[in-house]
Parts: structure tokens; sequence; C-alpha cells
């Protein structure tokens, strides 16, 4: 059995934003049941040279929608970063699933071989559809799920590996 490229690529990254919005439910009840002022939650680092959490969930967000955008030829939708709460960043992770829920296998199934090519950092990067995928674009969401669930798990809100797995698909 071969996997396509739609299933390497929406419903995992589904199964983590939804993961994220839980985890970032988590975040908000322990500042509150705690009387901590969420943006201590929000705008904390693993290293003053590292994104705050709330732009770690942004970059997420905007990955996500750079994978469905690239491989299905379909625009996302923009989402400036202008969130400065728990509930917001939720918010925007169930916006940019509901995008990755509109886009059909067939707008990404057989991409594997697209050129698709963009600027990382200054320098223009080409990559196939499949090494953008598995190359790019999951370890990026992964990196940046992971980081702000570590954010929030060494800030003392109690999280597990079931936490940042999140529902599993039968």
């Amino acid at each position: 059995m071969s996997l396509s490229m739609y299933q390497a690529s929406v419903p995992p990254m589904l199964q983590s934003l939804a993961a994220t919005v839980a985890v970032l439910a988590k975040g908000a009840a322990h500042a509150e049941a705690r009387k901590i002022d969420p943006s201590a939650l929000l705008l904390a680092r693993l290293f003053p040279d590292q994104f705050t959490l709330t732009k770690q969930v942004q970059i997420m967000s905007d990955l996500a929608k750079l994978g469905g955008s690239k491989l299905s030829g379909t625009e996302a939708p923009k989402m400036p970063d202008t969130e400065t709460g728990f509930a917001e960043l939720q918010a925007r992770l169930e916006a940019t699933a509901d995008y990755l829920r509109s886009i059909t296998p067939a707008q990404i199934d057989g991409t594997e071989a697209k050129v698709i090519a963009m600027k990382l950092g200054g320098t223009e990067v080409s990559f196939t559809g499949q090494s953008f995928l598995l190359h790019f674009i999951m370890p990026n969401v992964y990196f940046h799920a992971t980081t702000a669930y570590a954010l929030l798990r060494h800030n003392g809100v109690e999280l597990g590996k079931r936490d940042f797995i999140g529902a599993m698909p039968a």
C-alpha cells in the first residue's frame, strides 16, 4: 500500500493543530487556576534568542498553511500576527485547520515531483513537492508544535506525550 501526498500532509497537520489547540487550552486553564497573568506564558521563551510561545504558534499556523497552499495550488487565508491571548491563538489554529480541510486529496495527490520554489532567508531554494512536504513542512510544523508544548510544560502546565500527540485517527 502506498501513502499519498494528501495522507502524508493534511491529516498529520490537522492532528498536530488540534493537539496544539488542546495544549493551549490547558495553558489557559493553568494560568486561570493559579492566577498567573496569561502573558507570562504567552511571552515565555526557552532562551532569550528564541521566539515566544505566541510566535511559535503563529509560525506553526503559517507553515501548515504554506504546505497546504504550495502543494494544492490554492491561496491560504492571510492571518496577521495580532493574537495576544490563548483564545485568539486557538482560533487561529482552528482557522488554519478549516483551510486545510477545504483542500481535497485530488488537489495534493500527484504533487510529488511538483517544483516548489521559494525564498528562505533571502536565498532562493527549490524543492520537489515530496521533499518540500517531508523535509521542510512537516519537520517545521512539528518543531514549532513541540516548542509550544515545551514552553508550557516548562512553565508548570501539566502536559504529557498524549497531549502533544492528540487524538489519533482510526
